[in-house]
């Protein structure tokens, strides 16, 4: 038997019930051994063992004439019994049925009755006989034929002797006189499994029935449903003796289970379609009378829990029903709201038994979740219509209260809900409660001044004082209410932000004072990283809306917004290590509004704008470049520098490639010369080779194609110092690259001549020469390959 754990006793009743149930087992157990054990002494006496087979002969001669080994059996005696008599019990019934409906009108009154009593009579009777004889499972077959015959018995008396009557009102009379039979027939041989759970399952047919029969209407066969299912509990509560108790619990709470949420049903839909408190009265009295039923029910059977729960809910149905039919539907929400607290307070209540109490709380809960669902969601959707706003910007569009499809009940509904699961929370250590609570209560606090139609400027106030309580709540509480918080705090000042959009005085009040409670926040060192985190990026975000607004009302065009944005970037890295934790955040935000900035400089294209925002957003790049730790935003200010010194050009219309890559190689060669100061190692590759190709290829294509000769020059004398440079310091880059350079300005300067010289050459000298040449290769080709190796390893001596 199960016990409790140590230093919690059971209640009486609790206790009884779980002796009662496991002596009902045990009763089971010791009924199958009994029978078993019968069975077993009923078998013949095993045959003699076999005696051991011969040593086999020589070549196998003895294995092949003993033939193959006996074949284990397929199948236990009593399974092919069970097997034999359900078949045979299955076709005597289809034979009973077949008789009755075919061949019963070819026999008088007198023959067929004879027929069917003998027949019944025999079938009921044979199964005492046969347990007396120890043949149980017989007498089980042979007395579901019997039970059977009862009906087609019912059946052939309604056809012969009482045509004329109601169809449905003999079927209720027949059930209940055929339940009688079987719980009589099961009093008198109570070996019998079968006898008791067919009285039950007959018995739940009587009743409804009736009902129909006397056209009762909904409501009548409500009760009469809510009445069987009474019956059935009654039976698996009261029930005495082990042995009948487990016949019929299983069958009777089925039925109890199914009629009753037949019943409840029907009171629902009866009480939906009440148009008044005195239409309502009736269905109302149907659910309160289930309600108790399903307590009852609870209260004695610590296995019932469902009970509860489903009473707990007819009787919320039940009391709030009635005074729905007189209540708008958002307020008869409300009723049913606080009608459901009661149950929720069942959780601290004493002297309940646990099925009866947990039921009951979780049925206020249930009660009070869809409660709270159906007011959240058209008070959300109220916010959302505030997006109109952004059609026109500071002209007034705020929509006024008849827009909003919820009502004051709403804001109702969420705070007593709130409050509900705040209490809960305090009752239960779980955080779920708790966050449904913050939530809940911040729909409904945030809502309530825009559902009650309060002026505009009034709303804003009371948003605003819900935002910062929220977040005062997101920096003070625990991880799942208090991020439950943040969130509610961040949806609140996103969409403050959007309704104060409707006006200038509006937009600066809102995005200042929801900016400095941010930056607040984000400063505050013992709340939760995540949410100081949070909070430093809104900090910076509204700053940068401030700053644009400060555009706007300056009657700036939109790309010239980027110089008040840039100030951001650089307040936040003139903050620096100041920010502490929160600085990688705020420093990532920051780096936003400095590519908005950018973005919004370069559209529509001005190109002096252009310059000059990527002139200042490289300095503040540089100025943030100046810490050890953010070196890397070196390479960013050189490119904005870089971009900066290219549209100006551009725009300046010079159309030298000079201009535009030396401002690239000088930087770069000066950043190679550093790091191979600093690392001797480095490859010249990679210190010299890009700022090097960044100006000599670029300038190599332009002399290809310019006629004059100063380019060409020009680009040789520099191609010439690299390539000496380079063979001075012993450095591969210049070397290579210059020696490149130099080769391929030379042969643009001697092309013409080569040319001209090409015509002046008679046709056979170019094929002559060639042949020469391949000889002279061919006869020095082994010292060729070693001047090739000794250049290959000067040059990989080179760095």
């Amino acid at each position: 038997m199960a016990t409790p754990p140590p230093g919690i006793p059971l209640p009486p009743a609790h206790e009884l019930a779980l002796i009662d149930r496991e002596l009902a087992q045990l009763d089971v157990r010791r009924t199958y051994l009994l029978a078993r054990r019968d069975w077993l002494l009923r078998l013949p006496a095993p045959a003699p063992a076999p005696a051991p087979a011969p040593a086999p002969a020589p070549d196998g001669w003895g294995a092949r004439a003993t033939g193959s080994p006996a074949r284990a059996k397929e199948a236990s005696g009593p399974g092919a019994q069970n097997v034999l008599l359900t078949l045979g019990a299955v076709l005597l019934a289809v034979a009973a049925l077949a008789f009755t409906l075919v061949s019963w009108g070819s026999l008088g009154i007198a023959g067929r009755s004879a027929v069917l009593a003998v027949v019944t009579a025999a079938a009921l009777g044979a199964p005492a006989p046969l347990l007396h004889r120890g043949l149980r499972s017989t007498a089980e077959s042979v007395a579901a034929v019997g039970l059977l015959l009862t009906v087609l018995d019912a059946y052939a008396v309604y056809a012969v002797a009482t045509p004329d009557t109601g169809g449905t009102a003999y079927a209720a009379g027949a059930a209940a006189v055929l339940a009688a039979l079987s719980a009589g027939y099961a009093r008198s041989l109570p070996r019998l499994a079968l006898p008791l759970p067919a009285a039950v399952l007959t018995a739940q047919l009587p009743l409804p029935l009736a009902a129909v029969a006397a056209a009762a209407g909904p409501a009548g066969t409500g009760w009469a449903l809510l009445a069987t299912a009474a019956l059935d509990a009654a039976l698996v509560l009261l029930v005495p003796g082990v042995r009948a108790r487990a016949a019929v619990s299983g069958p009777a709470a089925v039925s109890a289970a199914v009629l009753g949420a037949a019943a409840l049903l029907t009171g629902l839909a009866e009480l939906a379609r009440a148009g008044s408190a005195g239409a309502a009265a009736g269905p109302a009295l149907l659910l309160a009378a289930g309600a108790v039923l399903g307590v009852a029910v609870a209260w004695r059977e610590p296995s019932a829990m469902a009970a509860s729960v489903a009473g707990g809910l007819a009787g919320v149905a039940a009391l709030g029903g009635t005074l729905r039919p007189a209540l708008a539907p958002d307020w008869a929400v409300v009723v049913f709201l606080l009608l459901a607290l009661p149950l929720l307070a069942a959780v601290r209540a004493s002297g309940i038994p646990a099925a009866a109490r947990r039921g009951l709380a979780l049925a206020g809960a249930g009660v009070a979740a869809l409660a709270a669902l159906s007011a959240l969601l058209p008070a959300v959707a109220s916010l959302g219509l505030r997006v109109r706003v952004l059609g026109e910007v500071w002209a007034a569009t705020t929509p006024a209260r008849e827009a909003y499809e919820a009502g004051p009940a709403a804001t109702v509904t969420l705070l007593v809900a709130a409050g509900a699961a705040g209490w809960v929370a305090r009752v239960l250590p779980r955080p779920e409660p708790g966050v449904l609570a913050v939530v809940l209560g911040w729909a409904g606090l945030f809502t309530a001044p825009l559902l009650y139609g309060l002026p505009v400027a009034a709303v804003l106030a009371a948003q605003l004082a819900v935002t910062a309580a929220a977040g005062v709540c997101a920096l003070r509480l625990g991880r799942g209410p208090g991020y439950a918080a943040a969130v509610c705090a961040l949806v609140g000042a996103l969409n403050l932000s959007v309704a104060a959009l409707d006006g200038r005085t509006a937009t600066f009040a809102v995005f200042g004072l929801l900016g400095a409670g941010c930056a607040a926040g984000a400063a505050r060192r013992p709340a939760p990283l995540p949410v100081r985190a949070g909070a430093a990026v809104l900090a910076v975000g509204y700053a940068a809306a401030v700053a644009a607004a400060l555009g706007a009302l300056w009657g700036l065009a939109a790309s010239w917004w980027a110089l008040p944005l840039l100030a951001i970037p650089a307040a936040v890295a003139a903050a620096g290590p100041r920010l502490g934790r929160v600085r990688l955040p705020a420093e990532l935000a920051a780096g936003a509004v400095g590519a908005v900035a950018l973005l919004l400089a370069a559209w529509p294209w001005e190109p002096a704008r252009a310059a000059l925002v990527c002139a200042l957003a490289g300095v503040v790049c540089a100025g943030a470049a100046v810490r050890a730790e953010r070196r890397g935003l070196g390479w960013a200010a050189g490119a904005l520098f870089l971009a900066a010194t290219w549209i100006r050009l551009s725009a300046s219309g010079v159309q030298v490639p000079e201009a535009y890559t030396l401002p690239v190689t000088v930087p770069a060669l000066a950043v190679g010369f550093v790091r191979r100061r600093r690392d001797a190692r480095a490859s010249s590759w990679t210190a010299y080779g890009p700022g090097l190709g960044a100006t000599l290829l670029p300038s190599l294509l332009a002399a290809w194609g310019d006629p004059h000769w100063l380019r060409p020059l020009l680009l040789g004398l520099a191609a010439l110092a690299v390539t000496l440079l380079g063979a001075h310091r012993r450095l591969q880059a210049p070397l290579l690259l210059g020696g490149a350079t130099l080769a391929a300005v030379a042969l643009h300067e001697l092309a013409p001549y080569v040319v001209q010289v090409a015509d002046a050459l008679p046709r056979w000298l170019p094929p002559a020469l060639a042949g020469l040449l391949l000889l002279m290769v061919g006869a020095t080709y082994e010292k060729r390959l070693r001047d090739a190796r000794r250049l290959r390893d000067a040059l990989g001596r080179l760095r």
